[in-house]
């Protein structure tokens, strides 16, 4: 009967990802996750989320939350502390969550990267990434961020890790690259 249980869930949890990311099976297929721990780190980003639309004192859009193999990544911006500290809290108290890791900055208002800036140079670093055949691109996640670049996600080497950073540090405009990028290789679970 657990055995039944847990399937359902997987399977509920693996839906929900199809539709909430507009995953496709190609990148599922890719990851270099299991199909069990894709669904997990699935749950414990929509438990986060959950809490943070829960919290008045978050405001939802200002953090991302990624998830790979039970450690969290906080990516944004926040208004006050107790923005930022709510955050982290509501990503601890998740169960599954192995490790938070943050990368907050205090919201600016400046005339230079801004929105428009940022999703322009998310759009150049992943033309960059696309380009490169020695990276499998659909594995890692960009976010721009005050015209930093954030790289998340699970890659098969040590050389494609350092592939994206170079790439991403090379695109025009970008200031700071951070590198989020966790290593896998091939056959290893």
């Amino acid at each position: 009967m657990q055995k039944i249980y847990h399937l359902v869930k997987y399977l509920a949890v693996f839906s929900l990802v199809l539709i909430s990311t507009s995953c496709t099976a190609y990148k599922v297929a890719v990851d270099k996750r299991t199909l069990g721990a894709q669904v997990d780190d699935e749950h414990i980003t929509m438990s986060i989320r959950n809490c943070f639309l829960s919290d008045k004192a978050i405001k939802f859009f200002d953090i991302s939350v990624y998830c790979y193999e039970g450690h969290v990544y906080l990516v944004g911006e926040y208004e006050t502390n107790v923005e930022k500290h709510h955050a982290i809290n509501c990503a601890k108290k998740v169960k599954g969550v192995r490790k938070v890791t943050t990368y907050l900055l205090p919201k600016v208002t400046a005339e230079r990267c801004g929105t428009m800036d940022n999703l322009k140079l998310k759009a150049l670093v992943q033309a960059e990434l696309v380009k490169d055949k020695d990276i499998r691109s659909t594995n890692i996640e960009i976010k721009a961020l005050q015209c930093n670049i954030v790289l998340l996600g699970i890659v098969g080497s040590k050389k494609q890790a350092q592939l994206a950073v170079s790439h991403a540090r090379h695109v025009k405009g970008v200031k700071k690259v951070v590198s989020f990028l966790r290593i896998r290789p091939r056959n290893t679970q």
